[in-house]
């Protein structure tokens, strides 16, 4: 199979979604692999270091979008990318259409299949490349917003870890995931108080066994998410519904109640933010306030640390990649019932119930949806 793995146009994404070693492991296969020129810039990889492992170099997308039946990239594609995408063409990359119409629209239009990596899920029930980029952007999340906490950043001038005698912030992280948990690793390692909300009983119990009194586990209600948002020098949204939009749990009156200075991350801004303020930000702005409110809606957190970022991801999703190129699309999906749950758009027609919903558009069952590929 031909696979074809673009430049990442995204503004301030450094990522790559095949490094050198992945690619040689697919022309190893016998497969061939086109790299447009400069897409591993950012890991430091050239385009030599490609061509020393067997990749040919497309000189732009136009060329690479024609030279590829398996797209394989790390963002959304943006609008001039969705023109290139024919029937023939296969899209694997993060995708988060709940809360972006217009993609879903055009993806749809295109006729292409698309298969999106947050919603490819596991036997364990986990969702397996959404996982390293979560802990990642949980991670940074906390590193990156409690900067901001300074008064030179405009924030209300505290530090995260307190000092001898001075207690430390007070994070509030919402969601128990896999944001969440990473959220609150950097959290206590920097030393501050950390409460996480969560809807999950069973949940919550497991963190409180794991972290023993290091943090304190609170049911998720409208009123315990008030009040502690309205303690919180840090507030992180680590919410996930799989495959659809996140809910607004902070409401722009909520915000109004927060301390001045305080910070907002909002992690769930991919899928159109847990924060009624939200917006997207990028990492070179990375912040807006409301209200007093800082609000770090960075889309692609990871993307600030792309050698770190881009291996973890190539470790994730390269079995699947090989899976696809070596089955072919159709018998790749329809044996494998979790790459199968990846799909979202395939031939005209949207797979996901969650997106259908959100977006108010019509629905097909994904087993129905791959009897059009050929």
């Amino acid at each position: 199979m031909k696979i074809a793995c673009p430049k990442e146009s995204k503004d301030q994404e450094f990522r790559v979604a095949l490094t050198p070693k992945s690619v040689k492991t697919l022309i190893d296969d016998g497969h061939e692999v086109w790299i447009e020129t400069q897409a591993g810039a950012g890991i430091s990889c050239s385009d030599e270091d490609y061509k020393s492992v067997g990749a040919k170099i497309a000189k732009d997308v136009g060329e690479l979008f024609a030279r590829g039946e398996l797209i394989i990239k790390v963002k959304e594609p943006n609008h001039a990318e969705r023109m290139l995408l024919r029937p023939e063409h296969t899209l694997f990359t993060y995708l988060h259409l709940a809360s972006d119409p217009d993609q879903t629209r055009e993806l749809i239009d295109s006729d292409a299949v698309c298969i999106a990596y947050e919603t490819v899920t596991d036997d364990h029930g986990t969702l397996p490349l959404l996982t390293p980029m979560s802990e990642i952007a949980g991670r940074l999340s906390v590193q990156e917003a409690a900067a901001h906490l300074g008064k030179h950043n405009g924030g209300m001038g505290v530090l995260l870890g307190g000092a001898t005698g001075v207690p430390g912030a007070h994070v509030v992280i919402i969601g128990g995931g896999v944001v969440g948990e990473n959220a609150c690793k950097i959290a206590l390692g920097l030393g501050a108080k950390v409460t996480i909300l969560d809807r999950s009983e069973k949940r919550l119990q497991q963190l409180t066994d794991k972290y023993s009194d290091r943090i304190n586990c609170v049911i998720s209600t409208a009123a315990s998410l008030e009040h502690y948002a309205i303690d919180a020098d840090l507030l992180v949204g680590a919410v996930l519904v799989p495959g659809g939009a996140a809910a607004k749990l902070i409401s722009a009156e909520l915000v109004k109640k927060m301390k001045p200075g305080s910070v907002i991350a909002d992690v769930a801004i991919d899928q159109g933010g847990c924060c009624e303020n939200s917006r997207a930000t990028t990492h070179k702005a990375p912040t807006f306030i409301v209200d007093g409110v800082i609000h770090y809606c960075v889309a692609n957190i990871p993307g600030a640390v792309p050698k770190t970022a881009s291996e973890a991801l190539n470790n994730a999703t390269l079995p699947y990649i090989r899976e696809l190129a070596s089955k072919g699309i159709h018998s790749a999906l329809a044996e494998n019932k979790h790459l199968l749950n990846g799909l979202n758009v395939c031939k005209g027609k949207l797979a996901r119930p969650e997106v259908a919903a959100d977006l108010d558009l019509e629905f097909t069952e994904a087993e129905e949806a791959i009897k059009t590929i050929v």
